[in-house]
Formats: C-alpha cells, sequence, structure tokens
C-alpha cells in the first residue's frame, strides 16, 4: 500500500545507514534498547545522532528519511547489522559466541584482505532453542525517531536468510527450519512495527539476486525458495504500510564484494514475485547497465534506483545524478521511479561530511530533472546561496 511515496514523483531517500558521529561512543552490546535507553549517557547519545541524521537528511531535501541505523554497534565493516537480532531475539545462546566457519555462506577473502578482518569479526551467538522476537524492539526505535520529524522514517531490517547463514544451529534439524523460524518471529516484529504507524517498512537484502548470480541450484537454498522467505517475512504487511525490498551486492567497510560488477538481469523476473511495492537497485556503482532491464521487467511495482555510489568517497556532481535519472525515465514511468542511494553509507568506511554531501547532491540532482519536467522541486537548504560565508567574486566588466 502506497503511503509515503503515494503523492510524490521522483521521491527521493537513501537506503539507511549513515556515519557515526565521532562523540557517539556508547554501544548497545548485548542490552535490549529500552534497556539501554534508561542510561542517561546512551539516551543523550543516542536520541542526538538519530536527530543529527534526521536533521542532515532535512536540510539535504529528502523526502523520505532513516534513524541512520543508529542501534547498530561500531563493529568492523558495520558487522552489527548481521549480529543485532542474534543479540536481541530469543533462542539464541546469550554466552559463548563463536566466529562463523569461514567460507560459510559463500564469504572468503584471504588473510591480508580487508575484509578478512570483517570476517573474523563474525562472532555471532549460537541458537540453542526456538527463535523468537525476543527483545527486536523497532518499534521503540521507529518512534524515537519519528517524534523527531513531520517526514516518514523509512525503518530497515536484515531478512532471515543472512542471520541463518552466519550462525551454528544446536536446535533445528535443517537450515530450512531455522529461516522459517526467523522469517515468522520478524515478521511478527514487523507488524508490530506497521500497527504503530511506520509508514515504511525496508527487507535488506534478500538472496534472491546473489543466488541467481551464482547460479545456485541447491535443492533448499535458491533465488525461488529466497522469494518464499521474503513474501513469508512481509506477510499481510503491505495492508499496512508501504513495503520495500533492498537489493544491493554487499559493501562492508564501503568495499566491493565481487571483482566485477554483477547484474540483475538473471533474477529481475523474480523480483516481480515478491511482495513488495518498492524494489531497490544499485545503479550508480554498475554504471546504470540494468536500468532498461529493470524497466521492461519489474511491472506494477515501484523502481528505486541509486544514483549514488556507496563505495566512494567521490561525491557525485548533480549533473551526473540528473543524467542517471533522464536514463532511467527513457525506460521507467516517472510515476514509478525512486531516487535514493545504492546502498548504506555508515557501514564503516565513510565519513559524516562525505555522506552529507552526497544525499545534498541527490536531491539538487533530482530536482534539476524535477525542474525539467515541470514537477515541485524540494527545499535544500544546503545548497542555499543565501547563507553561504564566501561571497562569490563578480566578474569585471
Amino acid at each position: 500500500m502506497y503511503r509515503a511515496t503515494k503523492d510524490i514523483k521522483l521521491p527521493t531517500t537513501i537506503t539507511g545507514s549513515l556515519p557515526r558521529p565521532s562523540w557517539y561512543t556508547e554501544n548497545l552490546g548485548r542490552r535490549s534498547f529500552l534497556e539501554a535507553m534508561v542510561n542517561s549517557t546512551f539516551r543523550e547519545q543516542y536520541v542526538d545522532a538519530v536527530s543529527v541524521y534526521v536533521h542532515e537528511q532535512e536540510v539535504a531535501g529528502l523526502d523520505i528519511v532513516t534513524d541512520g541505523d543508529a542501534h547498530f554497534d561500531q563493529d568492523v565493516g558495520g558487522q552489527s547489522w548481521t549480529a543485532y537480532p542474534t543479540r536481541q531475539m530469543a533462542g539464541f545462546e546469550r554466552g559463548n559466541p563463536r566466529p562463523t566457519p569461514a567460507g560459510k555462506g559463500g564469504l572468503w577473502f584471504p588473510p591480508g584482505h580487508i575484509l578478512h578482518d570483517y570476517l573474523e569479526s563474525r562472532v555471532m551467538a549460537n541458537i540453542v532453542g526456538p527463535v523468537g522476537r525476543g527483545d527486536l524492539q523497532y518499534t521503540p526505535m521507529w518512534k524515537t525517531a519519528q517524534r523527531l520529524t513531520r517526514k516518514p522514517v523509512k525503518f530497515g531490517t536484515i531478512g532471515p536468510e543472512l542471520v541463518a547463514f552466519a550462525v551454528a544451529d544446536k536446535h533445528y534439524k535443517n537450515i530450512k527450519d531455522r529461516i522459517y523460524a526467523l522469517a515468522d518471529a520478524f515478521n511478527e516484529e514487523l507488524h508490530e512495527l506497521a500497527d504503530a504507524g511506520c509508514e515504511v517498512i525496508q527487507f535488506e537484502e534478500p538472496q534472491i539476486h546473489l543466488l541467481a548470480v551464482r547460479n545456485i541450484v541447491d535443492a533448499v537454498i535458491n533465488p525461488q525458495f529466497s522469494v518464499e522467505v521474503f513474501n513469508r517475512t512481509v506477510k499481510g504487511l503491505r495492508a499496512k504500510t508501504e513495503v520495500w525490498c533492498h537489493t544491493c551486492w554487499g559493501n562492508p567497510s564501503q568495499q566491493r564484494m565481487f571483482a566485477s560488477v554483477q547484474s540483475y538481469k538473471p533474477a529481475l523476473d523474480l523480483f516481480n514475485k515478491v511482495d513488495a511495492d518498492v524494489i531497490t537497485f544499485e545503479s550508480c556503482s554498475a554504471g546504470g547497465v540494468d536500468l532498461e532491464a529493470f524497466g521492461k521487467t519489474i511491472a506494477d511495482k515501484k523502481i528505486a534506483i541509486g544514483v549514488i555510489d556507496h563505495h566512494t568517497l567521490q561525491v557525485e556532481r548533480p549533473e551526473e545524478i540528473a543524467d542517471h535519472i533522464r536514463r532511467a525515465l527513457k525506460h521507467i514511468p516517472v510515476e514509478r521511479l525512486v531516487i535514493s542511494s545504492d546502498c548504506g553509507m555508515g557501514r564503516e568506511g565513510m565519513s559524516r561530511r562525505h555522506a552529507y554531501y552526497k544525499m545534498v547532491a541527490l536531491v539538487q540532482g533530482t530536482n534539476i530533472v524535477r525542474r525539467e519536467l515541470g514537477l515541485p522541486e524540494a527545499k535544500c537548504l544546503a545548497a542555499d546561496e543565501r547563507y553561504s560565508m564566501v561571497v562569490p567574486l563578480k566578474s569585471a566588466g
């Protein structure tokens, strides 16, 4: 059900995470969110960080904002994105965490590679009993951000597959049962979030495209099963909120996970089957190679394309972003096009200033196209020349 994007043409947003402020030194660890919020130091730092994230997105002029994934800890490569559910959900051992065996889930980087640190940091709790929601507490996190802004706050969550691939299991007999249990627990949590009024819920990183590009045809773990898992996780949500399916190719420490640019083409037909309103795709870092395929294949859903690259510190020029959007509009109707970042910018590798100006450029570039199409432009306070402290030189004569 379209809510946040219902009445906006070319709505703008980012995928989710943003770099942590240097003064935000508190971590949740194994505390629940509400338990941590009792501590005055954590509460002050957390609320201040979310306030900064929301404010900077508003100053940039984004239409849909996020809380910057502020509840994640300061882990190597943004590992907390995967680890958070294992620290908070029921059924996981609270002590004795163990590194995920090397290569499990298709990941392997040799010693001497920056992402080997990431593998060594995949220290996860074991499953020792029936999985349940436990203390995920997504709703109070969303409320903390939403009461700071009138713009819709998009809340994202990792999906069941990546959690299932990253942990040792002493309870379920097979990986399929493990994934189903995680999907059902996430679904219950997300329904509470939707019932609280969250207008956009984003399921992050289904394995559909990753399995398809690797041509994995395992009897259980395969692209078709990944679609089933997505739909089971979000079952019933579209009657209450706008559901986004975020796809990316991985970016711990802002690193590419593949040696070469990957295409979504092997999986695009399957994305028509996911129970989502919006499908997001990386596009900027791939040079827009799949834009035509997105438009030709994805039917009856909105398509969010990334027009800023989360891997590089080079801030895109608004003119570059406008050109990317124009290319997309040759294949995707303006009513179905959403403008976003390729992926998150907060997984240990980018500064706050780089992320901020990438968001500003995203809005400026979108405004160029809006102007050309006669659409309302977003106010971008960050680019308002009236508030510059440098007076431009006037040309002589």
